[in-house]
């Protein structure tokens, strides 16, 4: 996994900016309620998401939450008070404390099954009844846009997706989460390259392929072959589902 803390200054601008935050945060918006409650942003990093909730929402009380205290400080200047240093896995916050959570880009980071599956409970118990759990499902899948740089990636080492959206369905039936619904967004300005994807690969952004790994190099010997080396391929659209919390009766 990368060090977050080493990344929060160029996250913004290496992850499409206000761009993606924009289209991201729409997206959620639509799938929660528009009514007064308390919102939980889990993993919040930089914030630049999280703002966009508070703003469009002003009658949410929105917390941000994250576990490496330089996305964390970065979130704070954006949104002053609001924002907690928190491990998804052992949430400090009393049970049905939030009318909605999210978790945007977290899930595919969880490497281990039974982490995914506790942050899903953790997000469970502190949904009041009624309440909206949204998160994004299959993010790796969504980079895979059909472009001749996928072509030359099929054969690439794969570790199963922790996000799957069949895992985390059921992960939210067993903590008594129901469908609720789905939406998809574009994440504006992230199609890659054929040289920003070799970049990725001796930094180890694909992580069955670790930096210094001979493959990496065969693969990037091969993006170098491809034409147009600096033009964007197509956006990928990310995916996002919803689960609610029943109330009682």
């Amino acid at each position: 996994m990368l060090d977050y803390d080493e990344e929060a200054e160029a996250y913004d601008a290496s992850r499409g900016g206000e761009a993606r935050a924009e289209a991201a945060a729409d997206a959620v918006l639509g799938l929660i309620p528009d009514r007064p409650g308390r919102l939980l942003d889990l993993a919040c990093g930089t914030g630049i998401v999280t703002r966009r909730l508070a703003a469009a929402r002003p009658a949410l009380q929105v917390t941000g939450a994250d576990r490496a205290p330089g996305m964390a400080r970065r979130a704070a200047a954006r949104l002053p008070g609001a924002i907690t240093l928190a491990d998804s896995r052992r949430l400090p916050f009393p049970d049905a404390t939030f009318d909605a959570v999210t978790t945007v880009w977290l899930l595919h980071l969880i490497a281990d099954t039974a982490e995914v599956r506790a942050t899903v409970a953790e997000c469970a118990r502190v949904l009041r009844p009624g309440g909206v759990y949204v998160t994004t499902v299959d993010k790796a899948a969504a980079h895979d846009v059909g472009s001749d740089i996928d072509a030359v990636l099929a054969p690439r080492p794969r570790r199963p997706a922790p996000d799957a959206c069949e895992h985390v369905t059921a992960h939210a039936a067993v903590n008594g989460l129901l469908p609720a619904g789905q939406s998809v967004f574009a994440g504006l300005g992230q199609g890659r390259s054929p040289r920003s994807t070799i970049a990725d690969l001796r930094r180890g952004w694909f992580t069955a392929l670790r930096p210094g790994d001979p493959r990496a190099e065969e693969f990037a010997e091969r993006l170098a072959t491809l034409p147009d080396q600096d033009r964007r391929r197509p956006d990928p659209h990310f995916a996002l589902r919803a689960f609610r919390k029943p109330t009682a009766g």
